[in-house]
C-alpha cells in the first residue's frame, strides 16, 4: 500500500475512535460487541455459537420483549420439544432456493446438533417418525440447557428488553428499547455487531409481532412480497361432513392440483378432523403449499385421499368385484396395505353419503356412476377449504428475507455491514417434525461463530 493510501484508512480508524469515546462520555448509549435481537432458538445458538469462538473482553448481549423466555420451545412438540429429525436435507424446505439451504443445513447438521445437545447434558431419543425429542419427554430440558451454557459463558440476557428501532451508524449499529411498561428509561445499544434473530409472525403470543421485518428493511434489506403462515390449520366451509367428525385421526394423503389438474405437491401422514376443518401433521405440511399455489392459481385445489395407496381405478375395481357385499362392509372389512389403515365406521359411513350411496346395498346393484363416485369420496375428494386458523395457531412464517441477500458461510448481511440474519425471519420454512429447529440450530450456530471471528480480528486489529 503506498504512503498515501494509509491516511484514509487511519483517520476512518481514529473517527471510529473518537466517536466511541464520545458516546460513552455522554452516556447516553451503552457499548457491547455483539447484540443479538431474539431469545428464541436460533438467538440461543447464536450467543452459545459467539460466546464459545469468542476472545476475551468480547461482551455479548443477548435481548428479548418476552417476560419468559423461550415460549416457542416450550410449546414445541406438545410440550417435549421436537429438537431435530434423524434425516434432514433441503427437500423439507421451501422459500429460498434449495441450494442455498442446503448450504447452510450443511454447515450444521444433524450429527453436530446430537453431538452439540449431548455437550449440554441432553439426552435425545428418535422416535418411529424420526422425530428426536428429549428423553426427559419434556421441553424445559432443552430451554434450561440453552440457557444455562449462555450464562456458563457470560451471555448478558436481558428480558424485557424490546427493541423499537435499529440504526447504522459508522461504527456498527444502534439499538433504541422501546417504552418499558414500569417506565424506566433503558439507555440505547451500541453494537459492532447485531445478530437479527426475532423470528417471524407465526404465534404471536410468544412475542412474535413481526417487528425484525421492519428492521430489516430499515438497515436496506427486503423481505419477500407475501409473507404467510405455514404449518398451520385448515378451515373448512360451514356444513361441511368433516366438521361434524371431529377428533377423528387417520391416516391420509393430501395433494395439491393446480386448475389445470397438474399434481404439484403431496404429503401422506396423520390428518385429524376437527370442528373447524382439517389439523395433523398432513394438512399442517401442506398448508403452506395450497395457499402459496392459490395466490397464483385461483382455480388450483386440494384433494384428499382417504385410504393413501389406493386410487380410483383399484377402488372402483375392488367394489365391482364384491358381488353381494355392501359397500359399507367392503370399506370397513377390507384389509388395504399400509400406509391406509381400516376406516373408522363413523367416517365410512359419512363418505357413502357424501357419494350419494346407500351403505347396506349390495355393491353388485351400484350403477358404474356410484361405484366411481364412492370411488371418487374415497380416493380424490376435493376439499372446501376456505382458510387457515392464522398466524394466531400457525407454527412457523413462510416468507422473510431472501438468503440471497446473505453471505450463506455466516448469514451476515451483504447490505448492511455488521448485521447477521437468521431463523425464521429468513425466507426458509420447513415441513413439521423438528425441521425448523434444525434451521434455527444451523443459522445460528453459523451466524454466532461468524459474528465472533470479526471481533476477534478486531480485537488483534484495532
Amino acid at each position: 500500500m503506498a504512503l498515501g493510501d494509509l491516511w484514509p484508512v487511519e483517520r476512518q480508524r481514529l473517527e471510529i475512535h473518537a466517536t466511541s469515546l464520545a458516546r460513552l462520555a455522554s452516556g447516553v448509549d451503552e457499548e457491547v460487541d455483539i447484540a443479538i435481537v431474539g431469545a428464541g432458538a436460533a438467538g440461543l445458538m447464536a450467543a452459545i455459537a459467539a460466546g464459545r469462538a469468542r476472545v476475551d473482553g468480547l461482551r455479548i448481549v443477548t435481548l428479548d420483549g418476552a417476560r419468559k423466555l423461550g415460549a416457542k420451545i416450550l410449546v414445541a412438540g406438545g410440550g417435549r420439544c421436537n429438537v431435530t429429525h434423524h434425516a434432514v436435507d433441503e427437500s423439507a424446505y421451501a422459500g429460498s432456493s434449495r441450494p442455498a439451504i442446503r448450504k447452510v443445513l450443511r454447515a450444521f447438521d444433524v450429527a453436530r446438533t446430537l453431538a452439540f445437545f449431548n455437550e449440554l447434558g441432553v439426552e435425545l431419543k428418535r422416535e418411529e417418525t424420526g422425530k428426536l425429542f428429549p428423553t426427559t419427554d419434556d421441553a424445559h430440558t432443552v430451554l434450561e440447557a440453552l440457557l444455562g451454557e449462555c450464562r456458563r459463558l457470560g451471555v448478558e440476557l436481558r428480558h424485557p428488553w424490546r427493541v423499537a428501532s435499529i440504526e447504522r451508524d459508522a461504527d456498527g449499529l444502534t439499538l433504541t428499547p422501546a417504552p418499558q411498561a414500569d417506565g424506566v428509561a433503558l439507555p440505547a445499544i451500541h453494537a459492532r455487531r447485531v445478530i437479527l434473530a426475532t423470528g417471524g409472525l407465526a404465534l404471536p403470543k410468544s412475542g412474535s409481532d413481526g417487528a425484525g421485518y421492519a428492521f430489516a428493511r430499515s438497515l436496506g434489506h427486503s423481505v419477500t412480497p407475501r409473507v404467510l403462515p405455514a404449518l398451520v390449520p385448515l378451515t373448512l366451509a360451514d356444513g361441511c361432513f368433516i366438521r361434524e367428525l371431529s377428533g377423528l385421526a387417520v391416516p391420509t394423503s393430501l395433494e395439491v392440483r393446480s386448475g389445470t389438474g397438474k399434481r404439484l405437491m403431496s404429503f401422506t401422514n396423520s390428518t385429524l378432523c376437527t370442528h373447524f376443518g382439517l389439523s395433523g401433521p398432513g394438512p399442517l405440511d401442506v398448508s403452506r403449499y395450497f395457499f402459496d399455489t392459490l395466490h397464483h392459481d385461483a382455480a388450483a385445489t386440494l384433494r384428499i385421499n382417504w385410504l393413501p395407496g389406493q386410487t380410483l381405478e383399484s377402488l372402483d375395481a375392488l367394489f365391482a368385484g364384491a358381488r353381494q357385499s355392501s359397500p359399507l362392509r367392503v370399506i370397513l372389512d377390507h384389509e388395504f396395505p399400509p400406509p391406509a389403515q381400516r376406516l373408522p365406521e363413523r367416517l365410512a359411513r359419512a363418505l357413502c353419503a357424501q357419494a350419494g350411496v346407500e351403505p347396506t346395498s349390495r355393491t353388485d346393484h351400484l350403477s358404474r356412476e356410484k361405484r366411481r363416485a364412492l370411488a371418487v369420496a374415497l380416493a380424490d375428494m376435493t376439499l372446501p377449504v376456505t382458510g387457515t386458523r392464522g398466524f394466531t395457531y400457525a407454527e412457523v412464517t413462510a416468507g422473510g428475507v431472501p438468503l440471497s441477500e446473505l453471505h450463506l458461510d455466516s448469514m451476515a448481511s451483504r447490505v448492511c455491514p455488521g448485521l447477521f440474519v437468521i431463523g425464521e425471519i429468513c425466507d426458509v420454512d420447513g415441513r413439521i417434525g423438528g425441521f425448523n429447529f434444525q434451521w434455527a440450530w444451523a443459522s445460528g450456530h453459523l451466524a454466532g461463530s461468524a459474528a465472533a471471528r470479526v471481533g476477534a480480528n478486531e480485537a488483534r486489529n484495532p
